[in-house]
């Protein structure tokens, strides 16, 4: 079977050149101490890597430039990579502008034919065409974000910062940490084009500033973190309507914890049972169990993450491991995600990484 390889994002500079590639080595998976990143070098030059996007089926994988400049405009960029099949390095096909400055996340819709880009700095999102071969087009649309909330320090403007489709490919959602609101837009797939929705928006609480986005598999639920109160939000989601209906909101810290935090990286296990998020400050990664029925959260535990600003951190697609990047300490400590209550296992072995930012696993092709 060929390797599990795992792909790293970072803040380039005087530590990074741009994407980091591993290799997932679990001599024994049921013993966490076995389990290591195995480090095989830079997959790929690249400026501000900060988020990525894999399309497994072709092999190719997508990466913001989370720059405010780019061919001489103000705008971040985005690129496209092939992955070679017997390496895992990347080769790149294209780049295209953001359409916006401060390009922070991406994702690639049902069809693989459209990315969309959510530009933190300008708080615009962006619609570009990706051919078969990977290659990506000119921007076939553009939304701009207008207005604030009442942080006068991060929401004075628009501040988009992730964008989540749903199941049916039918409909957008857009964290805009400056606005509070999940902003939602009806999305036509073949033109790949943005309408804004009836309702056009769920509203967090003033100051919450929202971050990331998830659906629990089955997509009855959604949940979004929230970066500046260090919460998350559920969701109940009505998919015929394309609409949400908040039915909590609970925090990710411990009752004991008064330092400062940021909320961070929110994900759904596979299995729809637990949810995980990251706390950069207590430096943490903390477990929720999911509610079947009613979509509600229960907070289980906190596992500390060995070091300092756990930004993103990634789930293996078969759901075994978890990763997650210190964006401060230069490491990724991986973690075996126990099957019968999903509590994290870590393996106390931490891998080097510059800045890393976000994780990324590509399964074996003999998996998929």
């Amino acid at each position: 079977m060929d390797p599990t390889l795992v792909y790293v994002g970072t803040y380039t500079g005087t530590k990074s050149q741009g994407i980091y590639l591993f290799r997932l080595q679990a001599e024994n998976p049921a013993v966490s101490q076995n389990i290591r990143l195995v480090p095989l070098g830079l997959a790929a030059a690249s400026p501000n890597p900060s988020f990525l996007e894999i399309d497994v089926k072709r092999r190719l994988l997508f990466a913001v430039n989370e720059m405010d400049q780019f061919e001489g405009k103000a705008t971040g960029a985005v690129s496209a990579f092939s992955i070679d099949k017997a390496k895992g390095t990347l080769t790149l096909v294209n780049q295209r502008p953001s359409m916006g400055t401060g390009p922070c996340h991406l994702v690639l819709d049902k069809s693989g034919r459209h990315l969309l880009i959510a530009n933190y700095g300008s708080g615009s999102v962006s619609v570009l065409p990706v051919s078969a071969d990977g290659r990506l087009g000119v921007a076939s649309h553009v939304v701009q974000h207008t207005g604030s909330s009442v942080n006068p320090d991060r929401q004075k403007g628009p501040h988009a910062h992730c964008v989540t489709i749903d199941r049916a490919n039918r409909f957008v959602f857009v964290c805009d940490l400056g606005l509070d609101k999940v902003l939602a837009y009806r999305f036509d797939a073949q033109r790949g084009r943005l309408t804004p929705h009836d309702p056009p928006f769920a509203q967090v609480k003033p100051g919450a500033g929202p971050r990331h986005m998830v659906f629990r598999p089955d997509g009855r639920f959604a949940y979004v973190i929230n970066e500046l109160t260090s919460t998350v939000t559920a969701f109940r989601y009505d998919a015929n309507a394309g609409a949400l209906h908040e039915v909590q909101t609970v925090s990710t810290l411990p009752e004991h914890f008064d330092g400062a935090n940021t909320g961070a990286e929110v994900d759904v296990h596979p299995s729809g049972k637990w949810l995980y998020a990251s706390n950069r400050g207590h430096n943490s990664v903390v477990l929720f169990d999911v509610d079947s029925d009613t979509g509600t959260l229960t907070y289980v535990e906190e596992q500390g993450t060995g070091g300092f600003k756990p930004r993103h951190f990634g789930i293996e697609p078969a759901a075994t491991y978890l990763a997650v990047g210190n964006q401060d300490s230069d490491t990724i400590l991986v973690a075996r995600i126990d099957a019968g209550n999903g509590r994290l296992k870590p393996s106390g072995v931490f891998a080097n990484a510059p800045s890393p930012v976000c994780v990324k696993f590509l399964p074996p092709t003999s998996s998929m």
